[in-house]
């Protein structure tokens, strides 16, 4: 496969991947052009670059080894970028000023493309005393309001997407709130949010004990360890947030915990991280490596595997050194303890090529034996490394030698590393492979399920037309072409059809080889009871999983791991839950009901007033202008423009709650205000919010931003094709968000969140 097998995959390359001028032009030619360019590039990194180059690039060819996205599109082409993929920022100092230039490093480190996670956990909690200023804190809530107003104004100058991660202890005052934030659908949505979870509450929950809430010695408030699980569980069953990370876990198993400890992971979860910690990924393609699939003999080439992740480990460290780093931090961070991440991509899919049906006790043991195969090749490359150009700066020979990974691993490792150090401090973790994924010929992603075997995917032509196109699982496209039409054997299963604790089952035995922790997702069925789906974390904790990460389709969430019904044909009758929109702007009655509000920004010296009014459409109100006005010169021009650009939205019908949604994520560069204990970004954002009360007022949207029917039979109905297959995605527009290992990837155009 030295070239493209599947029209998405070229399609992905081009968009994402391939070196292009700042005009638009292409420099790399072919994928062999973008091989050629990252090889050579840490070739150089190398005493004698000629030799290592042809390694590196037979190493990529034919999608063999996979870097991370970053790696692809950064190195070589002499850009600006960072190389890793995410970063776990500074410890977050529990003052304004200490708070604030925490915001600027993430804003920084963003910039230049890189995901972020946070420990909230150090702020106070809301209505502890702040002294010397006689008033009381807002929480930690509040700042990551500003953080996500901060993320969403880096998206909109024209960075890459931003992704974070924000974690709260299980015992601080303010878990609660934490816990319950984000079924308000229009907050925290650049926020993944996961629960820190120690073994103590573990063992509390057990016992039904009480649980303190404590922050800085001081407690409180006293609740049951039951009850607070339970609330963490259902928030996750109804929302699918918080998941949750077994934090102790993480650092009694980190190699370095003489070192350093962990407190945060970076936003798909797989890279518990240090301050300052960085995230460099990549991933071995198992589907390369099978012989003779589908046969009895097939199996995979161990010995291939050795050799490839021997080269893969090398290409990884050179680029810790390869690598631009937004802050000085970070860089230290990392060539202090040169931690990489080496994992697989198309597991299920080579299960599948070897005849294992993915979450069988089996394939689970086939996963086992595969991955510690890895990571015995990669400690042993990591050794010789060590030997030719030095352990990492904070090795600690004895220290080292007693951590849980190398003790597991056995003599001739122990041995190799005593004797050579060991070049990398942690080696394997298993990362979000979506986007990648999709470039290597569509293998399923990660330690996934395959998602569909087959499904139809809309592309744009040059002319604006859509065309449609299949795109087939790389292991059943293997299958039609040795087997043609042949049916696929029984142990060919997706996520559809898989239990919970078949997921459950597979994220464990991978993470008995696994160095950091593992992006996984556990989907589970809409129908599942919740104390079936409280099940699936307990077996979590106990099978010795770092952390769940849990998916479940319902009404809030939207149904994103559905697959798509028959299209509906183009003549038949829109349904009424179908947003209608009108072919032509409405024209003005003479007389229209409306609402006017008030609003007192601070530092302003004139309110602002919001007028808006509605128009009755076959007995249902909905908003159908708006007037902004105040005295305060400054705010005319602004406000005439967005009186008439909001009317004009609203009088083309549909769903216009996005206007309320755009205007919140409005971020000021100078600063916004605090408002009836909530901090909000910027003025925009408060007529925002205003207009959505008003939406909600009058029935036009529910409590929480969910439109209501709104029926309208004069209305012309648009027809889109097939129904939606889920969430919109925010690249392309298209109804294909799936959730895949704890990412939402996009099956239209590979947009990811975290890739």
């Amino acid at each position: 496969m030295s070239s493209f097998s599947t029209p998405i995959a070229e399609q992905i390359w081009d968009m994402k991947y391939r070196y292009k001028s700042a005009d638009g032009a292409a420099i790399d030619g072919t994928v062999q052009d973008s091989w050629t360019r990252v090889a050579t590039a840490l070739a150089g990194l190398e005493k004698e670059p000629e030799k290592w180059q042809g390694v590196f690039y037979d190493a990529l060819k034919d999608f063999k080894f996979l870097p991370a996205g970053r790696i692809l599109a950064g190195a070589g082409t002499g850009r600006a970028v960072t190389l890793f993929n995410c970063f776990v920022m500074g410890t977050i100092p529990d003052s304004m000023g200490g708070i604030f230039n925490s915001l600027k490093e993430a804003a920084l480190t963003m910039q230049q493309g890189g995901g972020i996670g946070y420990d909230f956990s150090t702020i106070r909690p809301s209505g502890a005393d702040v002294k010397g200023v006689a008033a009381d804190a807002s929480g930690p809530l509040s700042f990551m309001d500003v953080w996500d107003a901060m993320c969403r104004t880096i998206m909109s100058a024209g960075s890459r997407r931003g992704a974070m991660m924000a974690v709260l202890r299980c015992d601080h005052p303010d878990i609660e709130a934490f816990i319950s934030a984000k079924q308000d659908p229009a907050r925290l949505r650049m926020f993944n949010l996961s629960v820190l979870i120690s073994d103590a509450f573990m063992e509390a929950v057990k016992a039904d004990a009480s649980w303190e809430l404590m922050f800085d010695g001081v407690k409180y408030k006293t609740i049951s360890a039951r009850v607070l699980w339970d609330r963490i569980t259902r928030s996750t069953y109804e929302f699918a947030e918080p998941g949750v990370i077994f934090i102790d876990r993480i650092n009694q198993m980190n190699n370095l915990n003489y070192c350093e400890t962990i407190a945060a992971t970076n936003p798909c979860g797989e890279q518990p991280l240090p301050p300052y910690g960085a995230c460099l990924l990549g991933s071995i393609n198992l589907t390369q490596l099978v012989n003779d699939p589908f046969e009895e003999n097939a199996a995979l080439d161990e010995a291939a595997l050795d050799a490839l992740v021997r080269v893969a480990v090398r290409m990884m460290d050179n680029v810790v050194d390869a690598s631009r780093f937004p802050l000085e931090e970070q860089k230290t961070e990392a060539k202090a303890k040169r931690r990489i991440g080496l994992g697989i991509t198309g597991l299920a899919d080579a299960l599948l090529m070897v005849g294992q049906r993915y979450g069988a006790p089996e394939a689970a043991r086939q996963t086992e034996q595969w991955l510690e195969r890895i990571a015995r090749a990669a400690y042993l490359a990591s050794a010789d490394l060590a030997a030719e150009k030095g352990a990492f700066p904070l090795f600690d020979r004895d220290a080292f030698l007693a951590s849980h990974s190398v003790k597991a691993l056995g003599e001739d490792v122990q041995t190799a590393i005593a004797e050579k150090g060991i070049r990398n401090a942690l080696l394997t973790s298993i990362a979000p492979t979506g986007t990648i994924s999709l470039y290597a010929g569509n293998v399923s992603s990660g330690i996934e399920p395959v998602f569909a075997y087959a499904y139809m995917r809309k592309v744009l032509q040059k002319d604006g037309s859509r065309s449609e196109e299949e795109v087939v699982d790389y292991a059943v496209r293997l299958w039609r072409e040795k087997f043609g039409e042949a049916p696929l054997p029984d142990h060919f299963v997706d996520a559809q059809s898989l239990k919970p604790l078949d997921h459950v089952r597979m994220q464990a035995a991978a993470q008995k080889w696994i160095d950091s922790s593992i992006s996984k997702t556990i989907n589970c069925p809409e129908n599942i009871s919740f104390s079936d789906f409280k099940e699936v974390y307990a077996e979590a904790w106990e099978s010795g999983c770092k952390g769940c990460t849990t998916y479940r389709p319902n009404d809030v969430t939207g149904s994103v791991l559905s697959v798509s019904e028959a299209p509906a044909k183009a003549a038949e009758p829109a349904q009424s839950a179908d947003v209608v929109y009108i072919a032509e702007p409405l024209g003005r009655p003479e007389a229209l009901e409306g609402q006017t509000y008030k609003i007192k920004w601070p530092e302003s010296e004139h309110a602002i007033y919001i007028t808006v009014n509605d128009v009755i459409m076959n007995g249902h109100r909905r908003p159908f202008e708006v007037f902004i006005n105040s005295k305060n010169m400054e705010h005319f021009a602004w406000t005439v423009g967005l009186t008439r650009m909001i009317s004009a939205v609203f009088r083309r019908g549909g769903d216009v709650s996005f206007v309320v949604e755009e205007m919140k994520a409005v971020f000021d560069p100078r600063g916004g205000a605090w408002m009836e204990g909530k901090y909000i970004p910027s003025i925009l954002a408060a007529i925002g919010a205003v207009i959505e009360q008003h939406m909600i007022a009058i029935g036009f949207i529910e409590e929480g931003g969910h439109l209501k029917t709104d029926p309208h039979p004069n209305a012309d109905a648009v027809a889109v094709g097939e129904r939606p297959r889920g969430a919109s995605c925010p690249n392309c527009g298209q109804f294909a968000v799936q959730m895949v290992e704890g990412c939402k990837t996009c099956l239209e155009c590979g947009h990811s969140k975290c890739g």
